[in-house]
């Protein structure tokens, strides 16, 4: 904090006024299914990303990055287009998602400085958060929780291209120390289940595969695409109204309509349709476990949820998988399962705190030896939870 801080003052020789602290998140369940309008949780973390900022009358959004070189420059009359893999997307984004509905006046100054070098934690969603609570606090709007998830998520979908759901705006913007996110992404309902007294101590790991790089490149938009031809699918053979092919989601078909008829679907969609439907039974299992502080049956639907998401999902790369086996079989940890949209990135674990350094030892062996071109890329870190995101002042 005190370097972005620092930078904040020789950029615009004046202090910041406040601060964005906007968390990383993990789901411990409830993978791949925001995109169907299944039921999720979240857990923020934390590791945050932090905007130093105030405000720029005369409507130029300026803000220097500490993770790249350059600075993103324009004013608000002018925003510039998108441009794949550029760090500014989320910005230019959040200020058009806002220019939808508002009328900006003020621009921003600002220094933003991530965490974790991770993909997988949502980092973007984290950013975007930041950059509109910037600055929507400059131009005296007054945004609920859900509506600054939903102008976070037209970032990512319209702006940026990726068909997500909303989980990652969700767990970052809604979450709370203490609890667990509950959210149904059809109805955008959601509730915070807290923690039982009973549940041991926990920490987070999670495990840096050395490996990333924008969704847009991997299969992430096909595998939501084939979801939908599932549920066009089970439409069809259950005598249901048929969906147009934007708007129809696995969550449009009654379970016994998919338990009488997943049998007649080619395989790779019953595969995306088994993931879909048991997910959805982890996710409660888990939700009951946690409000009863069974962390060992929150951590099997965890385990069972990164086998799903290995054979059924067809998610992963060589190098997650191998990070998720270790996980699985190393000692102290109680449940471990691919992060994000799971093709790149990280996975993630509840452990025990006092197992830690063996937690650790185990990927330390195991990584590097079977994937020597990521020795020196990988990272091992450990964290707990915390608050969603909130402006501190300075």
């Amino acid at each position: 904090m005190e370097q972005l801080l620092d930078t904040f003052q020789d950029k615009y020789e004046h202090p910041a006024r406040e601060v964005v602290r906007s968390p990383l998140r993990i789901c411990p369940l409830g993978a791949h299914v925001d995109h169907q309008d299944g039921i999720v949780t979240g857990l923020a973390l934390d590791e945050s990303v932090d905007l130093a900022f105030g405000p720029n009358p005369d409507g130029y959004v300026r803000v220097q990055s500490l993770d790249f070189p350059d600075e993103e420059y324009f004013h608000l009359d002018q925003v510039p287009p998108m441009i794949p893999t550029y760090w500014g997307n989320y910005l230019r984004g959040a200020v058009l998602s806002l220019q939808n509905r508002f009328k900006l006046a003020t621009g921003i100054n600002a220094v933003v400085q991530g965490k974790l070098p991770i993909g997988g934690l949502s980092s973007s969603a984290a950013v975007t958060t930041a950059y509109l609570m910037a600055l929507a606090r400059v131009n005296d709007l007054q945004i609920a929780p859900d509506e600054l998830i939903q102008f976070s998520h037209w970032v990512e979908r319209e702006f940026i291209g990726l068909n997500n759901g909303i989980l990652d705006q969700s767990a970052n913007i809604l979450s709370r120390d203490g609890y667990l996110m509950h959210m149904d992404c059809r109805t955008g309902e959601s509730e915070l289940v807290p923690r039982s007294p009973k549940m041991p101590e926990f920490e987070i790991v999670i495990v840096y595969s050395g490996i990333s790089t924008t969704l847009i490149k991997t299969d992430y938009n096909n595998r939501v695409d084939e979801c939908k031809v599932a549920a066009w699918l089970l439409q069809e053979l259950g005598d249901l109204p048929i969906s147009s092919f934007r708007e129809v989601t696995l969550r449009d078909v009654p379970r016994e309509v998919y338990e009488a008829h997943r049998d007649a679907l080619p395989g790779r969609f019953r595969r995306r349709a088994d993931h879909f439907f048991t997910e959805l039974d982890r996710v409660a299992t888990g939700v009951r476990a946690w409000a009863e502080g069974d962390i060992d049956t929150l951590g099997a639907q965890m385990f069972a949820s990164g086998e799903s998401s290995i054979f059924n999902y067809e998610s992963g790369c060589p190098e997650l998988i191998t990070i998720y086996e270790t996980l699985r079989d190393a000692p102290g940890v109680h449940g471990a399962r691919f992060s994000g949209a799971g093709y790149r990135g990280a996975c993630i674990g509840l452990v025990d705190p006092a197992r830690k350094e063996e937690i650790a030892e185990a990927i330390h062996r195991a990584y590097p030896a079977a994937h020597p071109a990521f020795r020196d890329q990988y990272r091992v870190f450990f964290g707990r939870t915390d608050d969603g995101a909130r402006i501190v002042p300075v």
